[in-house]
């Protein structure tokens, strides 16, 4: 059987590997080992990272609650027990959305869990 070449499909898996390393620094983008780390690294970190954005979210919603909660002489830990003590479903990006925009309909809430305490 003849010997094969790698030819054209090694050429064309480099040539991907720098496109997506272009605008790294250095030989990150150029030299194809170098660019390889470089996207397998990056590619991870996003793979991380879309993960730490929802925890990073999540805590911001919990302070802003917290600090509207406050505002209406709640704690945030009170809060969340007389909704669900008052069967109120509403989640956290819901309430921090109202805790900042409309701050009227979250002290109505707050007043709804402040009851069945």
């Amino acid at each position: 059987m003849a010997r094969t070449r790698t030819g054209f499909v090694r050429r064309r898996r480099h040539k991907k590997i720098i496109k997506m390393t272009k605008g790294q620094w250095g030989t990150r983008s150029k030299n194809f080992k170098r660019a390889n780390e470089a996207m397998m690294r990056s590619l991870w970190y996003a793979y991380r990272d879309r993960r730490q954005r929802r925890r990073q979210l999540r805590r911001l919603w919990i302070q802003r609650i917290n600090a509207a909660a406050r505002q209406n002489g709640m704690k945030y830990s009170q809060l969340v027990y007389g909704l669900k003590r008052a069967r109120v479903e509403l989640d956290r990006k819901s309430l921090a959305h109202l805790a900042v925009h409309d701050a009227a309909t979250f002290s109505q809430i707050a007043a709804a869990a402040r009851q069945h305490m």
